[in-house]
């Protein structure tokens, strides 16, 4: 797959060792959707900029 076209969006999500990024595609899931990561359901809380530098992808903030 060239990846094309393919929408990703960033998950960050926040686990007791600390925050941790996964790449996802599709669209970033909306505010105050739950999104399972890892078998736990987590609420999105916002959606910004992707915190790496240059990276134009969605992140949506998660909480437990």
């Amino acid at each position: 797959m060239d990846g094309h076209g393919a929408q990703q969006h960033l998950l960050f999500v926040w686990k007791p060792s600390g925050y941790e990024l996964v790449e996802e595609d599709g669209e970033a899931p909306s505010v105050g959707s739950s999104v399972e990561v890892e078998g736990k359901q987590l609420r999105v809380t916002k959606l910004g900029p992707s915190p790496l530098p240059g990276d134009r992808r969605v992140c949506a903030y998660l909480a437990g």
